[in-house]
């Protein structure tokens, strides 16, 4: 656990099918997760660390000290878990949380539809309410690892008659319950995190309602929050990621004892110095949030900027790479992880709210230029 991951299976994300792939691995998640640094900000009583964001920022920082992985990658701590503290019941922290830190639940997320994508609001899959319990019909598109999730967070209309952004909750239902059923979708890369999935008379419990009824809109944009800067997060270097500069030493060697290619060299330091601005600015937003400061449009800040760095990243991998990039799939470009990963990140403009839409959120809400 404290050698650089090479591929996404060497990440664990936790979830009731989930196969370790070492004992290490294993052995990584329960401890971690028994200190609750996992999750280490979450409330003790939830399952988490209970350590305030100073700590929590010094233990991110030992764990890159020492190139260790993360001990869980989870959909649950980075988007639905901070809705529940903000927004659930009890009952709901108290089902779903310990779960999550635990990594026993894998998570998927429902939004975006055939026609509603960058105008999520106007969502169609229908919530019906039968007495004791809701019925859930319709679809969702680009449910990312949609296949492999346990439980989804699902944003749906519950009342056709208010406006478009009334009318929206967000549940919770076990992605094993009867109706549910997924498709993949796959990608120029030849794989895909992505999924179609359809809902046929699912039975939603009522009380895996997050919020207030029809009070969805307000919990879906905060939960965009964390996920946009989880997707920022992207744009730097993870624990238990090789370094780009010793990556490319190792494949383009050392001159006078600079690296060879000077080209090469100039573009890893100047991602390297927007990446550590970038770190650095999600730092300061954080402590303003811990001083009651909302993060807000700020996200969208992240998300954009994030991803720019992530697509920059992986077009120095192919370039540190050379000629083996463009091996689909031999060993000299790891079993073709890195032209799949360059195509892939292609799409990272576009997930979770495109770069366009981010930078008129930015104009709009942060610059405070006119519509």
């Amino acid at each position: 656990m404290r050698s650089p991951y090479e591929t996404e299976a060497d990440l664990c994300w936790g979830g009731r099918n989930f196969q370790f792939q070492s004992q290490d691995q294993e052995h990584w998640l329960h401890r971690m997760a028994a200190k609750g640094w996992t999750a280490p900000t979450w409330p003790v009583e939830y399952g988490g660390g209970g350590l305030d964001r100073d700590r929590a920022r010094i233990l991110k920082e030992e764990m890159r000290a020492i190139n260790a992985r993360p001990p869980l990658y989870s959909f649950g701590i980075f988007m639905i878990g901070p809705a529940l503290l903000k927004y659930g019941s009890d009952r709901l922290k108290q089902q779903h949380l310990p779960p999550i830190v635990r990594g026993e639940i894998r998570w998927a997320q429902g939004y975006s539809e055939p026609n509603a994508g960058s105008d999520l609001a106007s969502l169609q899959a229908r919530l019906e309410d039968r007495g004791d319990h809701f019925i859930l019909n319709g679809s969702k598109i680009w449910t990312s690892y949609g296949d492999k999730g346990d439980w989804m967070f699902c944003l749906v209309r519950s009342d056709g008659e208010l406006p478009k952004h009334a009318g929206i909750s967000l549940v919770l239902f076990d992605m094993a319950t009867e109706g549910v059923s997924t498709r993949p979708i796959r990608l120029i890369s030849g794989k895909s995190p992505f999924t179609e999935t359809f809902f046929d008379d699912v039975r939603v419990e009522k009380d895996q309602v997050v919020g207030e009824l029809n009070s969805g809109w307000t919990v879906a944009k905060y939960l965009l929050t964390h996920e946009r800067e989880m997707i920022g997060g992207s744009g730097l270097r993870q624990e238990g990621e090789e370094a780009l500069g010793q990556l490319a030493i190792r494949h383009v060697g050392l001159k006078h004892g600079q690296l060879a290619n000077p080209v090469l060299r100039s573009d890893i330091a100047r991602l390297e110095i927007d990446g550590t601005a970038l770190g650095l600015t999600m730092d300061r937003a954080r402590d303003e949030v811990k001083a009651g400061v909302s993060l807000g449009a700020t996200s969208s800040i992240f998300k954009y900027y994030g991803t720019e760095l992530n697509m920059r990243r992986q077009d120095l991998l192919m370039s540190i790479h050379g000629l083996h990039a463009l091996d689909w799939d031999g060993p000299q470009s790891e079993d073709g992880r890195i032209p799949r990963s360059w195509l892939r990140s292609r799409g990272n403009s576009i997930e979770g709210g495109t770069s366009e839409i981010q930078l008129n959120i930015v104009a709009k809400r942060i610059l405070g230029l006119p519509g």
